[in-house]
């Protein structure tokens, strides 16, 4: 941690704030600004301090360190492109005939020799100072309340490793852990989770399952740990292979979990899988609120540091955020092994506004008739794919993916109602759409086609369509057009719905012949000029099977909010946003400097 923050403080990547700051929303807030900076920088926090606790901290606060290609370059120590291109020699790796094609194979194999981490028996640098017992207090660590409507204080860059109940398998997780009180932490694993699966076999065994949560050392640990790794494969192992040494470990001193020697704390304890408490809500990376519910609980019976530690952390809610350079090179970094599993696939993108799991479109190069539909049900069954909800699948002659001008409207042309999957499965426990928790819609589009053979609409003024449509249905307060000379010109419609939307929908047929795809967002919270804003509201609040209405060549999504009328029993989720005190505190102490342009463009 010492060089990568002396190395973005070389790069002129680091902003240090020497005033005092509160742990409690206003740290999270400037991170959170700062990260919507073109020019967005890593921040050091001398002096964290809280005022609900009456605590000043000698801990400085990290955050935003992957906040920016430069710095996320400078942290990997190479392009991500190179490790994307060692990582496909790997999977092109075979044996060739002739002496010469076998001292070749070997040797790349021996090549590999450092990627397995080293277990060492010695006293680790993270373990310099030891509390254990009734010393133990979580308290005394500059944990953030990130929102307003947090339930607390949350770990939100800790590493989690956990073992199997035999100890043959190791797992680095990134998972986030509310504090309960001086000694324990909830842990929110979702079901896909390797965490969770270790967990339940010592849960069906009846056995405390052993955890160490270690913050800081080396940032790469913390991307590895979000990595998308195959089941059982331990993440440190793509640690040596990027570093090309090996992770050095020691042994936690009161459970048999092994963490890097370098790490600035260590929280280590025990599972008890009978102890479970209400988790949550926490404001997440979706930009919305995820629900209290029941998870498993942490005893922290020991926590170790460096003698200077730094506290490593990160802000999430509504995009961009960090995740998003991390993101980012994740998607390029594993693109050779999708490959293994989908031949065809050329490249794809996960936009930052659709966070994600919500919105991919993919490159692929398209061998015959149904190829793309055959293909998205093999996106679907891919690991960490498995959860994406809308996926648009292009030919190998589509624009550059990252081009979002060019290759939007080269989809829009090629949208037919014979060319949308509606299919269902499991969705990352975050999606708070679908009428089931993990569980419910998704979209698939194949564009892989020619232009579709169909007219152009007649368009009209945004105002004469208003005119229209209000006068079929007075709920519509305000109409907005985008995408206006393809063939599926787009109508975002603000309402204040008083009926289902689908009937509001079937109420507009006479519109069709100026527009072909309604979209509908709440009039009460949505700006319909912000075209970046929009696709992160429709890609969080619509469900395939429930929210897409397809009349020939006549569409509809409803993504306004969901409740009783729409059958929809779950609790639908808050947005998350500032606090406006706090905004106004920080501005008036000259902590944040960012215009109200930008506040307005991310809806803030």
């Amino acid at each position: 941690m010492e060089d990568i923050v002396g190395l973005l403080k070389k790069h002129n990547l680091l902003r240090v704030i020497e005033e005092s700051v509160d742990i409690d929303l206003e740290i999270p807030h400037i991170a959170f600004l700062e990260i919507k900076k073109t020019d967005s920088k890593a921040l050091l926090f001398l002096k964290p301090v809280s005022k609900r606790l009456g605590k000043e901290f000698h801990i400085p606060v990290l955050m935003n360190i992957f906040g920016s290609k430069d710095a996320l370059r400078l942290i990997f120590g190479k392009e991500p492109e190179e490790i994307s291109r060692q990582i496909e020699e790997i999977t092109k790796l075979r044996i060739e005939a002739g002496l010469k094609g076998k001292t070749e194979f070997v040797t790349k194999l021996l090549s590999f020799t450092h990627m397995p981490p080293k277990r060492v028996s010695s006293k680790g640098l993270c373990q310099e100072f030891i509390k254990q017992g009734d010393k133990v207090n979580l308290f005394n660590l500059p944990i953030l309340t990130t929102w307003s409507g947090d339930s607390g204080a949350f770990i939100t860059m800790g590493q989690v490793y956990t073992q199997s109940l035999d100890g043959s398998l190791q797992n680095l997780g990134m998972y986030r852990m509310q504090v309960h009180d001086k000694n324990h932490l909830g842990v929110h694993w979702q079901i896909h989770k390797d965490g969770m699966h270790f967990f339940h076999e010592y849960q069906k065994a009846g056995q405390k399952m052993p955890i160490s949560i270690a913050i800081g050392g080396d940032p790469l640990y913390i991307w590895c740990g979000q990595a998308p790794m195959p089941y059982g494969f331990f993440e440190l192992l793509l640690y040596g292979f990027i570093r090309g040494k090996k992770a050095k470990l020691v042994k936690s001193l009161t459970n048999p979990i092994y963490i890097p020697d370098d790490v600035d704390f260590v929280l280590e304890g025990w599972i008890d899988p009978q102890d479970f408490a209400p988790e949550g809500p926490f404001g997440d990376h979706t930009g919305y609120y995820t629900p209290q519910e029941p998870y498993p609980v942490m005893e922290v019976t020991c926590i170790t540091s460096k003698l200077e530690p730094v506290y490593h952390a990160t802000v999430v809610g509504k995009p961009p955020i960090e995740d998003k350079y991390m993101g980012q090179a994740t998607g390029k970094i594993f693109l050779p092994l999708l490959k293994t599993t989908t031949p065809e696939l050329i490249d794809y993108d996960m936009p930052e506004n659709g966070v994600f799991h919500n919105l991919i479109m993919a490159k692929m190069k398209t061998r015959y008739f149904g190829h793309a539909k055959q293909f998205m049900h093999a996106f679907w069954g891919v690991g960490q794919m498995s959860f994406v909800k809308h996926a648009i699948f292009v030919n190998h002659d589509a624009p550059k993916l990252q081009d979002y001008e060019s290759i939007s409207r080269f989809i829009l042309n090629r949208i037919s109602k014979e060319n949308i999957v509606i299919s269902e499965g499991i969705c990352d426990a975050l999606d708070h759409a679908s009428p089931n928790a993990c569980y419910g819609g998704k979209l698939g589009i194949d564009c892989t086609g020619e232009e579709i053979d169909a007219e152009l609409k007649e368009i009209i003024t945004n105002e004469k369509l208003l005119d229209q449509a209000s006068s079929i249905c007075s709920e519509i307060k305000a109409v907005r057009q985008f995408a206006t000379d393809t063939k599926t010109p787009i109508t975002f419609i603000a309402i204040k719905k008083e009926r289902l939307v689908k009937e509001v929908f079937k109420m507009l047929r006479p519109i069709r012949k100026h527009t072909k795809l309604l979209v509908f967002v709440d009039a009460n919270v949505d700006d319909i000029e912000n075209l970046y804003m929009l696709i992160w509201k429709v890609t969080n609040n619509i469900d395939a099977k429930r929210d897409l209405f397809l009349e020939d060549e006549f569409f509809g999504l409803d993504a306004t909010v969901k409740g009783k009328m729409d059958c929809y029993e779950r609790e639908w989720p808050n947005v998350v946003n500032c606090d406006k005190n706090v905004l106004d505190s920080l501005r008036k102490r000259g902590l944040i400097d960012i215009s109200d342009e930008v506040l307005k463009k991310f809806w803030i």
